[in-house]
């Protein structure tokens, strides 16, 4: 069946959709993973945008219980340039079409995905929809911002767990506000022998310290920290009171907790080939992204931040820490592929901590 992914500005790419989810809408962004499509799919912080992936082919692995990041697709759409026709993996337990199909995740194939990325990258993300006939395209444009402007609110509660949820029985208690956090970061903390109490979002400080915990990890997750005063103002009330570390955006919420302010960025880092230097050591990591916003250098200069890591594509901030308290975050994923083993120490520094 023939199928298109219209732009808010009114940009058309053709394709083929390839199930019988026949309109999807959502902002549209580009991810250069290679590999871990299935993470990407599963991911909450990609909750409720159309992704396209750049490299030619996917799906060749299938999925499987193990490879989830969360309980099921967070997208909205994908776009791929080539699926898979014959998958086959020794842990493959569907494919991902049946996958898609059964989360309602509409799928649009054989689009030229390096002009579409170009494009992105030129006029900026935006919002898209795809669909099976351009019948109407001034409704399809409308209902492409309609579909962007619905993601710049509060997504988070869309994703956090509602219950609090205990994992491990190790001899350090880590609680985890949970903003739409991965499989992956739980399993991190369970194997340096570590408890871990995961909570909504919606917690409180006081809730919070009432858990008696060893640290706080504020986890990645979807959209603006600006949408997030809540969440902001909870994690303030924890600095100076326990050890802090997060990621993603959570990352974000802790500096504008200590007083900086973000900006979103024209197109974001999405991949798991993000080069970072940390400027202590001058080592190099590539590291796995998922981020639409970023920390503001200028919003700094009144504050007790210490930059510790940023980006060599752009320069922009990748690690922080507050001068004199127990706390830091990273804007990257440090327990995703690849680079989780070269990352992954950042766990046992938050750990040392306590």
């Amino acid at each position: 069946m023939k199928g298109y992914l219209v732009l808010e500005n009114g940009k058309v790419f053709k394709g083929k959709l390839l199930n019988n989810c026949q309109m999807a809408g959502g902002e549209v962004v580009f991810t250069t993973a290679m590999i871990s499509y299935q993470d990407i799919i599963t991911d909450p912080s990609y909750y409720g945008q159309i992704v396209v992936m750049t490299y030619p082919l996917v799906g060749n692995v299938g999925f499987n219980e193990k490879s989830f990041a969360s309980q099921g697709a967070m997208v909205q759409g994908l776009v791929l340039r080539e699926l898979a026709d014959f998958p086959s993996h020794y842990e493959m337990e569907t494919d991902i079409i049946s996958f898609l199909n059964d989360n309602e995740v509409a799928v649009l194939t054989e689009v030229d995905t390096r002009a579409l990325t170009r494009f992105i990258r030129q006029h900026g993300i935006m919002g898209g929809i795809i669909t099976d006939n351009l019948d109407n395209l001034e409704w399809l444009m409308e209902r492409a911002r309609t579909a962007s402007k619905g993601l710049q609110g509060d997504l988070v509660k869309y994703v956090t767990r509602k219950n609090v949820m205990r994992f491990g029985s190790g001899n350090k208690k880590v609680v985890m506000l949970d903003l739409g956090t991965k499989r992956g970061v739980v399993d991190s903390f369970l194997s340096r022998d570590c408890e871990v109490i995961a909570i909504p979002a919606t917690t409180s400080m006081e809730d919070i310290m009432g858990l008696k915990p060893d640290g706080v990890f504020v986890s990645d997750g979807p959209g603006d920290p600006q949408a997030l005063p809540y969440i902001i103002d909870t994690t303030r009330g924890l600095l100076g009171k326990i050890p802090l570390f997060g990621v993603g955006l959570g990352h974000q919420i802790i500096a504008m907790a200590m007083g900086a302010e973000v900006h979103k960025l024209d197109y974001g880092h999405r991949g798991s080939n993000h080069p970072v230097k940390n400027l202590k050591n001058n080592r190099v990591y590539i590291t796995t992204q998922n981020h639409g916003f970023t920390i503001d250098d200028i919003s700094l200069a009144s504050t007790n931040i210490e930059v510790t890591m940023r980006s060599l594509n752009d320069n922009s901030i990748e690690g922080i820490k507050h001068r004199t308290l127990p706390v830091f975050s990273l804007q990257f994923d440090p327990e995703g592929y690849p680079g989780y083993s070269d990352t992954g120490f950042f766990f046992d520094q938050f750990i040392a901590s306590f």
